[in-house]
């Protein structure tokens, strides 16, 4: 393993072992609380621009296998763990963690007190920080991370999104037969906007009955809603994806256009803050977000307690409640987590309903949405 070199933008200086890509990476520091599902998170598209430090102290045990991406590739900026483990122990893993990430470009980050890093985040914020296998002069790292720019500076969702249209046709994962079910007889159409879809969002989707068709970023609202009205598609997903929501002033503009025009609407994640923003209610910045398999939220409507998945730094205002009944709410903080739109058939929540990782709790979400559209 190679030294590798770490400057928080609060002054912090580290030094730990790499296990990944040789190479320099700067991005946000954020912390997670899953339990597993590394390779998931690695490879969600939500995360890209971040470094993502995982509470869970030991790190590689799985390996890594085709089957189990969330994407094309992993997206992080890198990963910091508490204890990587190299020789990895399940049936299904076709390589290590460490190989896989130098093939991706990833920075794996090692031999450093975690612990440490989550309680300075949970009492600081969320940082910009830098890591480098190459350069090791804190005052070096401290000018090199001055001058880059901000993750709020940068949208990453042209860099995730898919660049042209495709359909979708995998169901969920089957643990018994080992393979991802073949999509279903189709009960409804659906266009997919894809701002850094995770796979596995398309898979419960078309598990449910819906016939996916997955569009990039730069999509056209005029367009699907002559699609719409023409009875093409049933209704517009939109997806999660990484970055500041306010910076997507243009996506924001064609999501308030399928909203004046009635067209069904559902998002997790950013399209849950895409569509307030395009309701007139802007997002805010949370202190170090929610990032973790294991997130309490509770049903407003059955009154259950749901144990979520959750990926976010960004969050819907009080305010939106003046238009909309809120349907979910998180029980760390009371922020809103899920609401249902009087002003026409659209409703979206804030964190991950297809687990994966995770639990499957909230996974109704897709029926819901299945059963607007048929109404």
């Amino acid at each position: 393993m190679r030294d590798v070199w770490i400057y928080l933008e609060n002054g912090t200086y580290l030094q730990g072992k790499s296990f990944g890509a040789d190479t320099t990476a700067v991005g946000e520091i954020v912390f997670n609380t899953s339990m597993s599902g590394y390779q998931e998170i690695i490879t969600d598209p939500s995360y890209a621009g971040q470094f993502v430090t995982f509470t869970m102290p030991e790190i590689g045990n799985v390996g890594v296998n085709a089957e189990d991406m969330e994407s094309t590739r992993a997206h992080c900026k890198g990963i910091i763990v508490r204890q990587y483990q190299a020789r990895y122990s399940n049936f299904r893993a076709e390589e290590a963690l460490h190989t896989f990430l130098e093939k991706h470009g990833i920075i794996g980050i090692c031999e450093v007190d975690t612990r440490f890093i989550t309680k300075m985040l949970r009492t600081e914020g969320a940082m910009m920080m830098i890591a480098s296998t190459k350069v090791s002069d804190k005052g070096e790292l401290k000018k090199m991370l001055e001058s880059s720019p901000r993750i709020e500076e940068i949208n990453y969702i042209e860099e995730v999104s898919t660049k042209s249209p495709y359909k979708h046709r995998d169901g969920v994962y089957d643990p018994v037969t080992f393979r991802y079910n073949d999509a279903p007889e189709a009960k409804a159409r659906l266009a997919a906007i894809d701002f850094g879809v995770k796979r596995n969002i398309l898979n419960e989707l078309t598990e449910v009955g819906f016939e996916v068709e997955v569009l990039p970023n730069t999509f056209n609202a005029d367009d699907l809603i002559k699609r719409y009205e023409a009875g093409e598609i049933d209704g517009v997903f939109l997806s999660n994806g990484p970055g500041d929501p306010l910076v997507l002033k243009k996506e924001q503009a064609e999501i308030k256009k399928l909203i004046e025009r009635k067209v069904p609407l559902c998002g997790i994640c950013l399209g849950h803050q895409l569509l307030s923003i395009a309701h007139g209610y802007d997002t805010h910045k949370l202190k170090f977000g929610h990032h973790g398999g294991n997130h309490p939220v509770k049903n407003v409507k059955t009154g259950m307690v749901e144990i979520t998945a959750q990926n976010h730094n960004y969050n819907v205002p009080e305010e939106v409640r003046e238009i909309a009944d809120v349907t979910h709410i998180n029980l760390f903080d009371n922020t809103i987590e899920g609401l249902r739109y009087k002003t026409g058939p659209v409703f979206s929540v804030q964190h991950h309903p297809e687990s994966s990782p995770g639990p499957k709790e909230a996974r109704t979400i897709f029926t819901d949405f299945l059963q607007l559209v048929q109404r």
